[in-house]
């Protein structure tokens, strides 16, 4: 592993994250990165391709370019039908509250999302990727949105007013057609601009999942702790491809399982930027702290799992991270924008950008839905 330092075992040091060019490395730094490039530079005229991509149609030139291009072309093109050869016939699609099992309600929901916010456009931020042709690609799309509410629909009547927002759509693609998706968005930014009851609207929200049948699945204990003994020392470092992976997730368990919080103070740059919902802009490591203090307060018997983590390289220095993890626990503290505290179950789909540089977080982009938390909450109120 070079000269980098190890620990017991091989497991790579949690105190130096290093460059790993990840499972491509022929091909990684020919990709198009999003951060200093305009659109028409990430979705190019004439480019040839530059990374093996079986099965793909001839228009994309890379993954980065595959995933920005389809998703301007579907949302922003209103070329829809995209869908039927970019997706599989039974794609899955996870979002923070529900599931779409089939391609056909997947087109059915664009459609309607689209009506419902005409005005929207969505940028992409950064694109954080894994794979091959061989084996699939997996690709973690930072999305930020802008628009105009001006048309009546899950955000009520028209009101005319503007918003930002930002989304997160994890990928996995074989040969040009995504086959499973989590997609996560701020919807409670969304519905704070444009001033909405967000309570009226959760509590919409959980009536039509309770009218299809849907349930919360209640359960006492998450297994953060067994029995009486304290929380794991060492975190599980299977997903990781690279150090700074590695080095990750390590941290991420310290602080969120173990409650570390001052591990913070050492993980981050002490400029650091947090990006966050509804659309928050913290600066400052003791900003970070007391919002990761907070989001765990909300929830105290909550555990932290990591689902998947990817690198790459980074034009601007250092490596961007992307982290798809679930938080599990139950509403029992003040905190967020979630009222109350309830009791009730819920659990947080939530995606992660981090920038790290020479061992610190500069940048972190944090995505959860506080709406679907709602509306989680609303749905077990209404079903006790």
């Amino acid at each position: 592993m070079s000269d980098t330092e190890t620990g017991p075992g091989g497991v790579p040091s949690l105190s130096r994250p290093s460059r790993d060019p990840g499972s491509d490395p022929a091909s990684q730094d020919k990709v198009l990165q999003v951060e200093r490039l305009d659109y028409v530079d990430l979705a190019p005229v004439g480019r040839e391709r530059v990374q093996p991509m079986r099965g793909f149609d001839p228009i994309y030139t890379d993954i980065v370019d595959y995933i920005v291009r389809c998703t301007h072309r579907i949302w922003d093109e209103r070329d829809v039908g995209l869908i039927y050869s970019h997706y599989t016939h039974n794609c899955v699609v996870y979002g923070a509250v529900g599931t779409v099992y089939t391609r056909e309600d997947l087109v059915r929901d664009t459609v309607q999302r689209l009506v419902e916010l005409p005005d929207r456009r969505g940028m992409a931020t950064q694109v954080i990727w894994r794979g091959n042709e061989d084996e699939g690609f997996y690709t973690s799309h930072l999305v930020t949105g802008a628009g105009r509410h001006t048309e009546p629909g899950l955000f009520g009547p028209p009101t005319n007013r503007g918003f930002h927002h930002r989304t997160v759509a994890d990928c996995m693609v074989f040969e040009n057609r995504i086959f499973r998706e989590w997609v996560v968005r701020d919807s409670m930014a969304i519905a704070l601009q444009l001033g909405c009851d967000k309570d009226e609207l959760a509590t919409v929200m959980a009536r039509g999942y309770v009218e299809q049948g849907f349930t919360p699945h209640e359960i006492a204990e998450n297994q953060r702790l067994l029995g009486q003994y304290p929380p794991e020392e060492t975190a599980d470092l299977s997903l990781a491809h690279t150090e700074t992976e590695a080095w990750t997730l390590g941290w991420m368990h310290e602080v969120y399982n173990r409650r570390m919080f001052g591990k913070i103070r050492e993980v981050y740059a002490p400029n650091v930027q947090w990006h966050g919902p509804p659309m928050k802009e913290l600066y400052g490591r003791h900003a970070v702290l007391m919002q990761t203090m907070r989001l765990v307060n909300t929830f105290p018997d909550c555990v932290l799992i990591p689902q998947h983590i990817c690198s790459v390289p980074c034009v601007e220095g250092g490596e961007k991270v992307a982290v798809r993890w679930i938080l599990d626990g139950h509403h029992r503290n003040l905190g967020l924008t979630l009222g109350a505290p309830t009791g009730h179950r819920v659990w947080v789909l939530g995606m992660t950008h981090f920038h790290v540089v020479d061992g610190k977080i500069k940048d972190e982009w944090a995505v959860w839905d506080e709406l679907a938390l709602l509306t989680q909450i609303k749905i077990g109120e209404m079903t006790k």
